[in-house]
């Protein structure tokens, strides 16, 4: 009979530890861009933000532009805004464009993807 009562209470504190436990960290995921995934905006200067949905650490993080040729171009991404969120400033003429993202998440683990838009002449 003590074999049982011990293999009940190693379960019962297997399930209280459980269900005591800290969810994970989740990994930094995009949740709203401005522009949108797939917008179309207007040629000229773009205020270009990606909120997340965790603090990211922007030190360690990478903006780059994608042109429809293929060719890049690393962006700066400015210090203001709050720790969920990159900001950076575009002027762009009419095409095709993607923003690359890669972000460092306060659970250690790095995260990207891309914003793809359109840019239409004014």
């Amino acid at each position: 009979m003590t074999g049982m009562l011990q293999m009940r209470m190693m379960v019962l504190i297997g399930m209280l530890l459980l269900a005591m436990a800290k969810p994970a960290l989740a990994h930094a995921i995009l949740v709203e861009s401005t522009p949108a995934i797939g917008a179309t905006i207007a040629s000229g200067p773009e205020a270009m933000q990606l909120r997340f949905n965790s603090r990211i650490d922007r030190a360690r993080s990478k903006l780059t532009l994608i042109r429809a040729d293929k060719t890049t171009t690393p962006l700066s991404i400015a210090p203001e805004g709050s720790d969920d969120l990159l900001l950076t400033h575009l002027d762009l003429s009419a095409g095709t464009y993607s923003i690359r993202w890669q972000v460092l998440a306060i659970d250690g683990h790095i995260t990207r993807g891309d914003v793809p838009f359109t840019v239409e002449a004014k």
